[in-house]
This record gives C-alpha cells, sequence and structure tokens, in this order.
C-alpha cells in the first residue's frame, strides 16, 4: 500500500478461510478516549486515519445510530450502504442512514466536525469514547456509554 510515500499503519486481522486459507481483512479495532474542541471537532487517532479517508480522500461519514452513539465510516462504505437503501431499505433504515448523517471532511490536521445536530441525537458532551468496531467507528458520549455498558452486563447476567 502506497499513501503519498508514507507508511500507513493499517490494522490487520488474519482469519481462516476455508476457500483461500488465510485472507487479511482491514478493520477498525480498538478504544481511544477524545475530547470535543471548543468548535464541535475532534481529532480521529492517526492509526485509524489511513483505513477512514484511504488513498488521499478527505469525506467521510457519520450516521446517528439507535444505539445511543454516532458511527463514523469510509465515505465509500456510507455510499454503499445508501445506494442499496435507496432501492430496497426501510423509511426507518433511510431515516437514520441518510437523514440522520453527515459527511464532513478530514482536516489536514485530522480533526473533524461534528455537528450540533448530530452530537445532541448522541448526547455527546466534551469526554468521548471512539471503539474501532470493524467496518466503522462508534463515537460515543463517555457517561452514555458507561450506562450503556451497565445496561448490557445487567442484561448478561
Amino acid at each position: 500500500m502506497h499513501f503519498c510515500g508514507k507508511i500507513a499503519l493499517i490494522s490487520y486481522i488474519f482469519y481462516f478461510d476455508l476457500t483461500n486459507y488465510f485472507t487479511v481483512k482491514k478493520m477498525f479495532y480498538g478504544i481511544s478516549s477524545l475530547s470535543l474542541d471548543s468548535k464541535g471537532r475532534i481529532t480521529v487517532p492517526v492509526k485509524y486515519r489511513p483505513l477512514l479517508v484511504p488513498n488521499g480522500l478527505t469525506y467521510l461519514a457519520i450516521v446517528e445510530s439507535n444505539f445511543g452513539c454516532l458511527v463514523m465510516m469510509p465515505h465509500n462504505i456510507w455510499t454503499e450502504r445508501t445506494r442499496i437503501l435507496l432501492k430496497s431499505g426501510t423509511e426507518i433504515e433511510k431515516r437514520f442512514w441518510i437523514g440522520l448523517s453527515d459527511t464532513p471532511e478530514l482536516d489536514k490536521f485530522g480533526r473533524v466536525l461534528i455537528t450540533p445536530m448530530l452530537r445532541s441525537g448522541a448526547s455527546i458532551n466534551k469526554e468521548i469514547i471512539m471503539l474501532g468496531v470493524g467496518e466503522n467507528l462508534e463515537i460515543w458520549d463517555a457517561k452514555r456509554l458507561g450506562r450503556h455498558k451497565e445496561i448490557v452486563r445487567a442484561k448478561n447476567e
């Protein structure tokens, strides 16, 4: 992989595939603690940037989820999903994936603006937790994620 002469650090997971033996799959994983700045921006961790905005692209997508967080993904993944939803999605799916979304630009410092409407929908305040969950990144208000984890753990007991 070549990114403007710089080495890209992208997370890879190896999994066993009976037809091809080993296959490499790019994915987001891990947890990061971030802060919202006074303009409503977050700085995306360096380790996620090459996969989030590949090949010198600068746009990405942010969608409000029905889990209480925001979902950040590469623009091409969002475009592919919305194209499918426009053909065969439900009104609820279209509302979340198209209506409750934004396609901001990642600036040269790795910052991205989260609009006030999206922040409000996910109750995002100053302290944020970013989780890598496969094809997407989840953006949580730190306190809301703590409550969400308590609820999930209580249901599993």
